[in-house]
């Protein structure tokens, strides 16, 4: 029986290490891939339409939301972005399975949009480990006070997703979450 391609999100708190635990899983499995997100934002110099971000003018970004293509979106800075469901199903057509590293409520939009993705939580088994990790990094105690509620609501928002990982170590991290892509694709 041929394995069924799926997409995993991946979210959890600023700090969290998400970033270099997505970095080490890709390096680790050959059997997933990303998608380029798409904005409505305008190039920058030195910039290549489908290196980075896939641009569209506002019509076409428009286009987009009223096609039903964008299974979730964001503002930031005044410039809209998101990720096309178009390029997500090719990828998942070519039997490569898909992780995405979002935020909370960018998550939150995808399993909403696509219920059969696997969204899993990662971040510290504890808040005291986290505040370790803010005061660490923090240029001053309001921007840690910022961090904790900011970290503190994602938490009470990440009711949808499927699996929680702790991202105390890497490497057992990376080890769990590449275990539960080989168990829902099986």
């Amino acid at each position: 029986m041929a394995s069924q391609a799926k997409l995993f999100v991946l979210t959890g708190p600023s700090g969290a290490g998400l970033s270099s635990i997505v970095a080490e899983l890709f390096s680790s499995r050959n059997d997933i891939t990303s998608v380029v997100p798409v904005t409505a934002r305008k190039m920058k110099d030195g910039e290549q339409d489908g290196v980075g971000f896939f641009f569209y003018d506002l019509d076409g970004w428009n286009a987009l939301k009223e096609s039903g293509d964008l299974l979730e979106t964001t503002e930031f800075a005044g410039n809209d972005y998101g990720t096309s469901r178009r390029l997500v199903n090719e990828q998942l057509a070519a039997g490569k399975n898909v992780v995405l590293n979002l935020e909370v409520s960018r998550a939150a939009q995808i399993k909403k949009s696509m219920p059969e993705a696997v969204c899993v939580y990662v971040a510290p088994s504890s808040v005291e480990k986290l505040r370790g990790i803010y005061e660490k990094t923090a240029r001053s105690r309001f921007e840690i006070t910022v961090r904790m509620e900011m970290a503190e609501k994602e938490q009470e928002a990440s009711g949808f997703c499927d699996a929680t990982v702790f991202s105390d170590s890497e490497s057992a991290a990376v080890k769990e979450l590449s275990d539960l892509i080989s168990r829902e694709t099986v």
